[in-house]
């Protein structure tokens, strides 16, 4: 099974849980055990889990800051000018996918484990995810 989830985001580390989305494809999916795959489409974007609370909201964009600076020269800006050569290696390092096994239609997310994805952009930008759910 295939769906596209779409949702606009600020940019700038914006973090997003989109585990209820992911959750309603999963239930639609009529399937009881199998995987989930989330795949952003884009270079300047990811999907991961982390624990979605006001802190970690806060501590993860000051942590990715001290990783790949926005303020630093990248080569990538100095080509094309957009000023998000950050965003780039930010997205490469967390990665484009998460894939998540699920029983009896629920995904087997920890207590305090989210699905999350994050805009490392430099500004707004409307975001398409891909789901495919493979399973019995």
């Amino acid at each position: 099974m295939h769906e596209t989830i779409s949702f606009k985001t600020k940019g700038n580390c914006d973090m997003i849980d989109i585990t209820h989305l992911v959750d309603a494809v999963v239930e639609k999916s009529e399937m009881n055990t199998g995987i989930c795959t989330v795949f952003c489409k884009g270079s300047t974007g990811s999907v991961t889990t982390i624990e979605y609370e006001e802190g970690l909201i806060e501590d993860f964009p000051r942590a990715m800051e001290k990783i790949a600076p926005q303020n630093e020269q990248y080569a990538h800006n100095l080509k094309w000018g957009d000023g998000n050569g950050h965003s780039h290696v930010r997205a490469s390092l967390v990665g484009p996918s998460l894939t998540i096994p699920f029983v009896n239609r629920k995904l087997t997310l920890g207590t305090w484990q989210q699905v999350v994805f994050i805009d490392y952009d430099n500004r707004p930008r409307n975001r398409n995810l891909e789901i495919v759910i493979i399973g019995e």
